[in-house]
């Protein structure tokens, strides 16, 4: 019968058409057991969902009932992940530090210089000099420079009183060198390009000669100063932006007068140095290796003429700036590690004290891995709650900084991202040997431990 009212046969018989109430009670009877398993699926998710809530609610209430341990272990990932921030905020403090220093000397500043002749049979009395020709022939030819200088040096002796005298650099720039330099005036102004074009006996000094001479910076501006027996007036006084620990062309005992007066001294066209400075920094790589090719193309073969610029001096601190903070990251590093171990210690130390209650748990029905969520949950709550207090205290330095100083302290966000997702790691990984230990008792012998 029951082949009758399904509608076949056993095996080869040809299927028997329906009757429409054996129809409808076919349709019921598969709307059923769709039901059926629809409510067994959901029975199965809510399961899961409250057994996962169960789990985070019990690792909640076990740290309300030791909260001077929870708080005591947590405060190892707070130093850990507040360090970890601090370190990389610092790094990129010292890195933006070490960078504005050397964009200060002049990040689009390119220097030409001669070397001499690539034959060692190339007579000095054939010199190949740079000359002022060659600054406005790579002016012409050579897109987007803004300022160029050539740069002649001269040196004499002047008196500073009571007997004395003293060695002077004396450099011949034009009146565009003060931007290619990047100079600070401290006190006057810097010639310009009428006083450069009329020859006038103008001179710009360094703070230790106004000093050692005038007595101070303001003293010296006005004051009549002799270079080879012809009077220069002192219009101003100035520095570098930097300290470039004498890595540059500028001593403590400097004058700076126009080039249009100091090729008179030399009496010839051929310059010391040549500097130019483009409009952008990305252009100054291409420029450098254009300025080569017009100045080589002017002078003879044999001649051997350096173009250089202060990208790959960038590049090098920025590289030497990304290792120290590598190097102070895994320091930080080791606090997190050292935490690390003091929660999975405490952790053991955890799973002792709640043997029994394990045992219970295991007995009523409780699995291995819901004894290993549990633990493992614990563990990874505590660290990340380390973590994320440690985290705000890390930005929170900084951004106090910024807020109530002048200073702006470069706060890297992904830093934060790091040293939560490292917080938690370090909770799952030294979480796990507690919570296996937990899962892989002996339920009998969990429930007889006194």
């Amino acid at each position: 019968m029951s082949g009758t009212r399904f509608g076949r046969l056993p095996f080869d018989s040809k299927p028997i058409p329906m009757s429409p109430e054996e129809l409808k009670l076919e349709v019921q009877h598969h709307s059923r057991l769709d039901r059926i398993r629809s409510f067994e699926q959901t029975l199965e998710s809510a399961t899961k969902t409250m057994l996962f809530s169960e789990i985070a609610k019990l690792a909640v209430d076990s740290f309300r009932s030791s909260k001077v341990r929870f708080a005591l272990t947590a405060l190892g990932m707070v130093i850990g992940t507040a360090s970890l921030i601090l370190v990389v905020t610092i790094g990129l403090t010292g890195k933006q530090y070490i960078l504005g220093q050397i964009q200060a000397i002049g990040a689009n500043m390119i220097y030409a210089y001669y070397e001499g002749g690539s034959n060692s049979s190339f007579s000095t009395t054939q010199r190949d000099e740079l000359t002022e020709n060659d600054v406005r022939v790579v002016r012409e030819e050579v897109p987007d420079i803004i300022a160029a200088s050539p740069m002649v040096e001269l040196h004499d002796r002047i008196s500073v009183g009571e007997g004395k005298q003293r060695d002077l650099l004396v450099l011949g720039v034009s009146s565009e060198y003060k931007t290619v330099r990047n100079l600070l005036i401290i006190s006057g102004r810097f010639f310009d390009d009428e006083e450069s074009m009329t020859r006038t006996k103008v001179a710009v000094i360094t703070p230790a000669l106004a000093h050692q001479i005038y007595g101070s910076n303001d003293a010296a501006v006005g004051q009549i100063i002799k270079i080879s027996n012809l009077p220069f007036t002192i219009i101003g006084t100035f520095k570098e932006r930097v300290e470039t620990f004498g890595q540059t062309e500028i001593a403590d005992d400097t004058i700076l007068i126009p080039y249009t007066v100091a090729k008179y001294f030399t009496g010839t066209d051929a310059v010391k140095q040549i500097f130019f400075s483009m409009g952008d920094a990305s252009e100054v790589e291409k420029a450098t290796d254009e300025i080569h090719k017009v100045i080589q193309s002017r002078h003879r073969p044999q001649s051997v003429y350096h173009v250089e610029n202060l990208t790959q001096l960038l590049t090098v601190a920025a590289q030497i700036a990304n290792a120290l903070t590598v190097v102070l990251l895994l320091i930080a590093t080791v606090t997190l590690v050292v935490s690390g171990v003091g929660i999975m210690n405490i952790m053991l130390a955890n799973v002792r004290a709640r043997i029994r209650e394990i045992g219970i748990r295991k007995a009523v029905g409780a699995t291995r891995q819901e004894i290993r969520l549990q633990f493992l949950t614990e563990a990874v709550f505590m660290s990340l709650a380390g973590g994320l207090l440690g985290t705000l205290i890390g930005l929170a330095v900084p951004f106090s900084v910024r807020y109530f100083t002048e200073y702006r302290i470069p706060i890297s966000g992904i830093s934060a991202i790091i040293a939560i997702l490292v917080a938690s790691g370090v909770g799952i990984i030294f979480g796990t040997v507690p919570a296996t230990r937990a899962a892989q008792m002996d339920t009998v012998e969990a429930l007889r431990y006194e």
